[in-house]
């Protein structure tokens, strides 16, 4: 039996590599996820939150620092505003709006916590 060449040896580690990024890419949108909306900080009104926050966001030392940062930011530009559908913010809503006062967001900046 001999050796796999550098060529094939190349390619299962770069196919490990994608497989990897791949199933942790699945793993995070399932925990929590925000919907930053891709409109911030210009959106005219906002929309609901389908999702409560996950360990990405509530994981203290395991938190994905992007992710909190994402989610904070969106709250500090459009946290007043309205929900688009005219409707009041839901349970969900609020679980967002105070977990970003009770990581140090300005309660100013949101109007359901």
């Amino acid at each position: 039996m001999h050796a796999p060449s550098p060529r094939r040896a190349a390619r299962g580690v770069l196919l490990a590599a994608v497989t990897t990024v791949l199933v942790a890419g699945c793993g995070a949108e399932s925990d929590g996820g925000f919907d930053s909306q891709d409109a911030a900080p210009s959106a005219t009104c906002i929309q609901h939150q389908h999702q409560s926050p996950g360990r990405r966001y509530t994981g203290r030392e395991n938190s994905d620092p992007r992710s909190v940062l994402e989610m904070m930011r969106f709250y500090t530009a459009n946290g007043t505003k309205a929900f688009c559908d005219g409707k009041p913010a839901t349970d969900t809503d609020r679980r967002w709006t105070e977990l970003y006062v009770a990581l140090g967001g300005d309660p100013s900046h949101v109007a359901v916590a």
